[in-house]
């Protein structure tokens, strides 16, 4: 079937994207919550019609996430943790402690929009994330866990 997601959804797709699912999970799961629309001809004639008028407008907002990836991309992390005396961290180091570590920089920055390679940092060293800032725009950033 057929369907037009009305928000981002991980591993089907973005946000306004025409997709194919199975039946069942289209209208068992999708469309009952509000997650997807079902794409009739009419739908997909408005659906086209609405993501002209809005071409323009994400290319401006396309451009300011570049803009701010380029100024992002000189950024240097450093984040304190706890550690024990063998250099393990209590607890451990997320997105949560690296949002709030740009935005002391300045940079404000959902946590939902960080990517961590590892699910959450228990060693101190430097590591790597990468930050979602527009569908077509990524940015790498080096980040330190030290301890404090």
């Amino acid at each position: 079937m057929k369907i037009i997601l009305m928000q981002d959804m991980e591993k089907l797709g973005l946000k306004n994207d025409v997709i194919t699912v199975k039946t069942g999970y289209a209208r068992n799961y999708l469309i009952p919550k509000g997650y997807a629309v079902q794409a009739s001809d009419s739908v997909l004639k408005m659906h086209n019609e609405n993501l002209k008028q809005r071409a323009h407008k994400e290319e401006k907002i396309r451009q300011e996430a570049e803009k701010l990836a380029q100024k992002l991309a000189d950024i240097k992390l450093v984040i304190g943790a706890k550690v024990s005396s063998a250099g393990k961290i209590f607890g451990s180091v997320n997105t949560i402690q690296l949002a709030e570590a740009l935005n002391e920089k300045g940079f404000e920055i959902d946590r939902k929009n960080i990517i961590l390679g590892e699910d959450a940092i228990k060693e101190i060293g430097n590591y790597k994330a990468v930050i979602k800032l527009h569908r077509d725009v990524r940015v790498d950033i080096d980040f330190e866990v030290v301890a404090e």
